[in-house]
Order: C-alpha cells, then structure tokens, then sequence
C-alpha cells in the first residue's frame, strides 16, 4: 500500500424495507461517520433487495470503487437471508476469522443470538475483501471497528506485500 494510502471502504446494504422506504437506511450515516473519524473514506454506498442477482451486481460494482466492501444485512438464517450465498459465488478465498470474531464480540450485546449470524468475509478475484455483516447498526458499527484494526495490513496482503512480523 502506498504510504498514508487508507483503504477504501463501500457499504451496500441489503434490506427490503430499506430498499421499499418502509425504514429509513440508518447505517450508511454511521459507516461515514466512523470511517471519517478513522481516516479512512466510505466511497460509496448503494440499497438492494434480498434478491441475489442485485446483491452480486451491488458488489461487483463497489469492488470497482473500494478495497474493501462491506454488506450489511441478509445473513441470517431466514429463506431471505441470501447475502452471504450471493457474494460467495464471486470469491476465490474465504477469510473466516473475521466473522468468527465479529460472533463473539457480538454476544456482549446480542446475546447467544449471535451465533445465528452467518458474517463472513471473502477475496474476491483482484484482491477486494467483502465481508458480509448482519444489518443492524450495532453489528456494522461493530464490524467497521473490527476492520479497522487490521484493514492497513489486510490491504497490503491483498495487494501482495511480503508479511511483516
């Protein structure tokens, strides 16, 4: 990564009701605030239905514009939830820690309902992380805090960079 080169965020939430204007999005207000405290910068953000073909456009598209995307909502375990089997299909690795970590920051505040969540985090061909997070505030707040310790040295390893130890 070029030197003082932050990664390149992109949200795409996935929501019915957002996408209906049933609910107001409320997370992309919070990933710019939390991106821009960081000094990192949230490119972009688009709404889509739980419909796979959407989704896998949605992040095909943000991949262009971002290092790493992030997908908020659609990964639980309702026939709804398609999120995660969408962006999987675009992937060449997986990436389980990530969302292995946001379950268990999660049951502090979630409880053991946590654990339903199917976040996962894959590379798609070009090195872009998707990590595909559940929809609620709290749990993308959670998953930007999550990324942000370890985005600068991810983003050098997507790009190829030698490990530092």
């Amino acid at each position: 990564m070029e030197a003082g080169s932050a990664p390149r965020y992109y949200l795409v939430v996935v929501s019915d009701s957002v996408a209906s204007g049933v609910k107001r999005d409320e997370n992309t207000p919070l990933a710019e605030s939390l991106l821009r405290n960081a000094g990192r910068i949230l490119t972009g953000s688009r709404v889509v239905g739980n419909d796979v073909n959407a989704i896998r456009a949605a992040v095909l598209d943000a991949a262009e514009h971002a290092d790493i995307v992030v997908v908020a909502g659609g990964t639980g375990p309702s026939p709804r939830d398609v999120t995660v089997e969408a962006v999987e299909a675009l992937a060449v690795k997986r990436l389980p820690g990530l969302g292995e970590e946001l379950r268990r920051r999660s049951i502090a505040s979630a409880g053991p309902r946590a654990l339903l969540s199917r976040s996962e985090a894959f590379v798609l061909p070009g090195g872009k992380l998707v990590f595909a997070v559940p929809g609620s505030p709290g749990a993308v707040e959670e998953a930007l805090r999550l990324l942000l310790e370890v985005d600068m040295h991810l983003v050098e390893q997507l790009r190829g960079a030698k490990h530092r130890h």
